[in-house]
């Protein structure tokens, strides 16, 4: 197994894409990214109260509320969840005719689930 968080080898990967001017990678590695980011996000209500104008919080960032702490296991959830997102979504596509966006998506899922190994 890896002793560098699944996240960082992401980070890292995309920075050899972008350096690499692989565009197709860079964008699957980023909307997985993505995903994980969004995880960590907290409901759109949480820590956030009306009530009187003199009563909020003042300065920059006084009113930010921390974000979800992922474990690895969360974070490997999270990763295998797009990949089988983007196996169904080549079904989807191979089925609509679409061969040539089927197998970008198929190898784009091949190419992220080379991480979990």
């Amino acid at each position: 197994m890896h002793s560098e968080p699944l996240r960082d080898r992401l980070r890292a990967a995309l920075t050899v894409a972008l350096k690499n001017r692989d565009r197709t990678q860079a964008s699957t590695i980023r909307a997985v990214l993505s995903a994980i980011d969004n995880a960590e996000a907290v409901e759109a209500g949480a820590g956030v109260r009306a009530g009187a104008v003199e009563a909020s919080p003042v300065g920059a960032g006084a009113a930010e509320v921390a974000r979800r702490e992922l474990s690895e296991a969360d974070v490997v959830e999270i990763v295998r969840r797009e990949i089988e997102e983007q196996r169904r979504a080549a079904a989807v596509f191979e089925k609509s005719g679409r061969g040539d966006r089927a197998g970008e998506l198929r190898a784009a899922a091949e190419m992220v689930s080379r991480f979990l190994e």
